[in-house]
């Protein structure tokens, strides 16, 4: 698969389809894929790329330190993702694009849409994740791996992570950028000789600034109430993806539709075509 560089960083890329261009944020968390919108959760079943792109030309990618794309080690932050999502339209020629978001890259659509307005089309949020339960997962998620770091040292991490193919979702001990320790060697040694007490304040700054909230993380609501984008939001439904999240996008965004229908209402023959109306109407 093609590989663009983006702010410096390495982004995996797919490109599907036929028509206008539709971005594509990947679900999964700190392991978001291109894959993933044909493996993870709901999406498995949904089918929604291959649907999607009867009519749209579609763009998955590998989130920065997740797949096969490249990182940094920096705290990282949603303007970060944004930076991902521009940078990746940018080297594709793409002036406009629609957006969509499966999960946490719901979050990362929606301060696209309020740092560069003018490159977005319209914003589908499907299923996007937040709740309480779903920040205090996120939060105790970094503090395991703070700990199995201060008791082993990055030294270790890096042998784990290497170890396995696992990443930090699955298992919070290796650390939100496992997977560029496994595949870049020079990345791998600087990592690990980093200053204990700098990674820490690093890591713990991730944490505070990126899960700040018992909703949706990421763009401040006041921004939201003033986005003047077309967006349909999708509700999921466990702790994860809390209902209540979907419904403060809804009350959030001016010119939000919401599609009211359970998880397990929300089937193959029922949610591509959903979503292909909100595009086509926009």
């Amino acid at each position: 698969m093609p590989t663009a560089v983006v702010d410096g960083i390495a982004t995996r890329y797919e490109m599907a389809g036929s028509g206008p261009p539709l971005l594509m944020f990947s679900p999964g968390g700190f392991d978001s894929t291109l894959e993933g919108w044909r493996t993870v959760g709901v999406y498995r079943r949904l089918r929604l790329l291959d649907h999607l792109g009867e009519k749209y030309t579609c763009v998955t990618f590998d989130r920065r330190e997740s797949g096969r794309s490249g990182g940094r080690l920096e705290r990282v932050s949603w303007a970060d993702y944004v930076a991902q999502g521009v940078g990746l339209l940018d080297h594709l020629g793409i002036a406009q694009a629609h957006l969509l978001g499966g999960c946490v890259g719901c979050s990362t659509v929606a301060a696209m849409a309020v740092a560069r307005p003018e490159r977005v089309l319209s914003m589908v949020l499907y299923s996007p994740a937040g709740g309480v339960k779903y920040r205090m997962k996120q939060h105790a998620r970094f503090a395991r791996h703070l700990a199995y770091a201060d008791e082993h040292g990055l030294e270790q991490v890096v042998e784990l992570a290497r170890s396995t193919d696992r990443g930090f979702s699955a298992d919070p001990r290796v650390g939100p950028w496992a997977p560029v320790l496994r595949g870049d060697p020079a990345f791998a040694e600087r990592y690990a000789r980093t200053d204990a007490d700098r990674y820490r304040v690093l890591v713990g700054g991730m944490a505070r600034s990126m899960f700040d909230r018992d909703t949706v993380p990421g763009p401040e609501p006041e921004d939201l109430l003033t986005l003047d984008v077309p967006a349909l939001v999708v509700p999921g439904q466990d702790d994860s993806h809390a209902p209540s999240a979907a419904r403060y996008l809804q009350e959030c965004l001016p010119r939000s539709e919401y599609w009211d229908v359970p998880v397990a209402e929300q089937t193959e023959s029922t949610a591509p075509a959903r979503v292909l109306r909100f595009l086509n109407d926009v």
